[in-house]
């Protein structure tokens, strides 16, 4: 069983590296991609709406799946399915076939986040162990790799159509061997009455946290390159660091996430997560130069690093035997971030500036932090 435990907790960390090299892939190359298909920042707030809506509905669809399948084997369908549809963003030819492209790239990221978080929930409750922080510095650590293989594809003239497919490529066989780790779920938690029951009204909390903290990882993750390259003059190489600097940012503070779970509490976490990137923002839209908005950038990683994982974690800990229905919940709640995010910020700037646009992550920020006062104390 130790042994079981042991190769389960390294697949799943390493599920959440590919994911976070998958999605991060494209992010980084969100500048290349608008420009060879010539997309307007309205358009790119299409494109970008489509991949999430494509990932809301497959988190919304998610629970009959995994309650049939299982989180591992949910997850050995949604792993390389991500991989070919990643491929599918690099071949489109025009803005409509990329809008169809992005949207089944992001039903079958959707189906990987909510499969690998199921399955992370299955190896910490297996292991009597707080892991949820470790499991998504593994996704920080793939969306760091993914930015500086796009630095070096960049330097090397690699269009990003060609970068995407070589991800894809590679990706295949690495998820065919992580397929072999996963720990089976629990027999009945998602069955039965269980499943019939009403959720408690802590999820739909945590769920309005993670909604704010999906819409402000959104609003970096595809709106940074841009903010950087057009609005303060920073070269595509130096526009690139914006997403890693801030990926890196929450690996670190991840890293040491149980951690500070352990002698804070999560809610004190969450509270001062939502304080510090309130004010992180204010910097980077009142930076006069790309190097202050990437301090910034950076600063904002770190006081999101545990917001995600520590409120999928409340939400499966406040019912033990709804733990998969409360976080599939959290989580599709949260995903509506990223699927108004990216066409307020397109609207947004084009109605005014995307300095000014960037600006709703102060607001984001103030209402992780007044969130947390409905949240129970935490152990």
């Amino acid at each position: 069983m130790a042994h079981d435990l042991t190769r389960a907790r390294f697949g799943t960390t390493s599920s959440f590296v590919l994911c976070g090299i998958m999605s991060g892939t494209l992010t980084v190359r969100v500048p290349a991609m608008t420009d060879a298909i010539h997309l307007t920042k309205s358009q790119l707030g299409i494109v970008l709406l489509a991949w999430a809506v494509g990932g809301l509905l497959a988190m919304q669809g998610s629970r009959p799946m995994l309650r049939r399948l299982g989180s591992g084997r949910s997850l050995t369908l949604a792993m390389p399915l991500s991989a070919l549809t990643l491929a599918g963003v690099a071949l489109a030819p025009d803005y409509v076939v990329l809008i169809v492209a992005a949207a089944a790239f992001g039903v079958a990221v959707g189906l990987f986040d909510i499969s690998m978080n199921a399955q992370g929930s299955v190896v910490e409750n297996a292991s009597g162990r707080s892991l949820m922080s470790g499991f998504h510095a593994g996704w920080s650590v793939g969306a760091i790799a993914s930015g500086a293989l796009g630095i070096g594809a960049i330097r090397l003239g690699l269009s990003f159509r060609d970068h995407l497919i070589l991800v894809a490529l590679a990706g295949l066989p690495v998820a065919a061997a992580l397929a072999r780790t996963y720990l089976p779920d629990p027999r009945g938690d998602d069955g039965g009455a269980a499943v019939r029951r009403r959720l408690p009204p802590v999820v739909y909390v945590l769920g309005v946290v993670v909604f704010a903290a999906f819409m402000i990882e959104g609003m970096v993750g595809d709106w940074n390159g841009l903010y950087l390259r057009d609005v303060l003059g920073a070269p595509e190489s130096l526009a690139a660091l914006g997403y890693p600097l801030f990926a890196g940012g929450m690996l670190a503070a991840r890293l040491a996430g149980d951690r500070l779970r352990r002698r804070y509490g999560a809610a004190a976490c969450l509270r001062f997560g939502g304080l510090v990137v309130a004010l992180s923002f204010g910097v980077v839209i009142t930076a006069p130069v790309a190097e202050v908005a990437l301090v910034g950038l950076l600063v904002a990683g770190v006081a999101m690093a545990t917001v995600i994982p520590f409120a999928l974690s409340l939400a499966g800990g406040a019912d033990p035997a709804q733990s998969g229905p409360a976080i599939a919940q959290t989580a599709a709640i949260g995903y509506a971030g990223l699927l108004l995010g990216p066409v307020l910020i397109g609207f947004l700037a084009d109605a005014t500036s995307l300095r000014l646009a960037l600006s709703v992550g102060l607001v984001l920020g103030a209402v992780i932090w007044l969130s947390t006062r409905y949240l129970p104390a935490d152990s």
